[in-house]
């Protein structure tokens, strides 16, 4: 056989596997999948499959191994029993039966009732955020959690370790995690997990990604919690990691570049709720189980009003397979009425929560979307940015924080009655890959302190035009355009 003919051979074989192929996609890439996702990965598959194949194979399931699915159902069973008496909203808080709704469909989704909690303040300023939660450190008896996202012991953050070594030394249980490829990148990561070590302090990395270890996952998953619990009885949680601001960039320094977030300091029943979620992911990441310790039942329930505020906690991630932040949130902005408030650093929403901000707009809800002038990724820059022009015909208005800051504030308000806040970004990546850890609030003083913030970030912004925004050059639309298919491929 000649050497033409082998290759002809082969042309015509690697032809008939590649139809094959793309057939045998059409039929499994859209199972459990949203449209404009199977549509972004089927056009790369079919476009490019000496791509498109291996990065669906690698990256295309959005859902975990089998132990952490069953871990993740087995919490949530254990939360349902522990909660299972108590009703979906506090008896004194007199809500619309919408928003009654909305709480009964956030318990159905993760097994957590709406319960009381008081607020202690909202931190919007960086440093004191870490000292706060140092300070909260320095006051344990029994036990400290924390789980973060990105973690790295610097000079901002050296007040948080070193109360966390203090306690340690004390006798306190100390536990961390924090997210293995979100952290890595920065300086000082393997030398942190030692400085741990040294303080007798159990740690644990969050959804590693060590093959050579057996230790392997989809690449692109991400544990994105921030929360805090000392003793079951303070807690801490947002948006902020535990990083200097500058996240130890040279050049974020140099421009001048910070992020900005929020964190909230609670205590009462909601704190089981947060401890219930610091439990499920220990066990996920060590194998030690803690327990999921049961909502408070003295009796003595605080009723809704000043400082205690109805709440509810809407964990999320590829461990459930109902996607509840984003329910939740999008059901939120069909209650809206008059005003639907958002802050997110990464606007990249899917259709049915695009369809509920512009909806909500086009019926007369005054609707302001706060995002960062430039986001600190080009990537998500260009894919948030596309969704501008057909936000501002539907009447949103789009406030920019001054650039070189990062806004990276997640929550939103409707009516000035409910706010959401915590963890989540309004993407696609916080919908389906992240885990991620929200709280949905009202009939307190906690909704106030977030509408002061958000009231300070529009003194701060300037408000996009539809004029000024048709003005862009061809090249950024094009990037647009780009960026916001490749968004969808998850």
């Amino acid at each position: 056989m000649d050497l033409s003919m082998v290759a002809s051979v082969a042309t015509t074989t690697w032809i008939v596997i590649e139809y094959i192929v793309k057939i045998i996609a059409v039929g499994v890439v859209p199972e459990n999948r949203r449209p404009s996702s199977s549509s972004a990965w089927l056009l790369l598959i079919l476009f490019v499959p000496i791509i498109g194949i291996p990065a669906f194979l690698l990256l295309g399931s959005p859902y975990i191994n089998q132990r952490r699915a069953r871990i993740q159902a087995e919490a949530n069973e254990l939360m349902h029993e522990g909660a299972d008496d108590l009703p979906d909203v506090p008896p004194s808080l007199v809500a619309a039966p919408e928003f009654v709704s909305v709480a009964q469909l956030g318990r159905a989704l993760t097994a957590l009732p709406m319960v009381t909690g008081d607020s202690h303040g909202v931190f919007s300023d960086y440093d004191a955020s870490i000292a706060r939660m140092a300070e909260l450190v320095d006051g344990a008896e029994q036990y400290v959690h924390v789980e973060i996202y990105i973690m790295a012991w610097d000079s901002t953050t050296d007040v948080f370790f070193r109360a966390l070594e203090r306690a340690s030394a004390r006798g306190v249980e100390v536990r961390v995690l924090f997210d293995h490829i979100g952290s890595r990148k920065y300086p000082g990561f393997h030398k942190l997990g030692k400085r741990l070590n040294a303080a007798a302090i159990e740690w644990h990395l969050m959804l590693p990604f060590i093959p050579w270890r057996g230790k392997t996952r989809r690449i692109d998953l991400r544990n994105h919690r921030k929360l805090l619990v000392i003793d079951g009885k303070r807690a801490m949680m947002g948006s902020q990691n535990m990083i200097d601001s500058s996240y130890l960039n040279r050049k974020n320094s140099q421009i001048g570049r910070s992020w900005h977030d929020i964190m909230v300091e609670l205590s009462g029943p909601i704190v089981a709720g947060i401890e219930a979620a610091f439990s499920t992911d220990w066990y996920s990441e060590s194998g030690q189980a803690l327990g999921i310790r049961p909502y408070e039942r003295d009796g003595n329930e605080p009723e809704v009003g000043g400082a205690t505020s109805a709440m509810q906690l809407v964990p999320s991630g590829p461990g459930f397979t109902t996607s509840p932040n984003l329910k939740v949130f999008t059901s939120m902005m069909y209650l809206a009425q008059e005003r639907l408030a958002i802050v997110s650093p990464y606007f990249v929403p899917d259709e049915s929560l695009l369809a509920a901000v512009e909806t909500a707009a086009r019926r007369g809800v005054e609707v302001e979307l706060y995002v960062s002038e430039q986001a600190d990724q080009y990537m998500v820059d260009r894919a948030q940015s596309s969704y501008y022009r057909s936000l501002l015909e539907a009447g949103v208005r789009i406030f920019l924080y001054p650039k070189p800051a990062v806004l990276h504030t997640k929550c939103f308000i409707v009516d000035d009655i409910y706010a959401v806040m915590g963890s989540s970004n309004m993407d696609m990546r916080s919908f389906g890959l992240n885990y991620e850890i929200s709280l949905l609030t009202t009939g307190g003083d906690l909704v106030g302190d977030i509408i002061e913030v958000v009231a300070d970030y529009q003194d701060l912004s300037r408000e996009l035009t539809l004029e000024e925004w048709e003005k862009r050059p061809w090249r950024r639309r094009y990037m647009e355009s780009v960026m916001r298919l490749t968004s969808a491929l998850q």
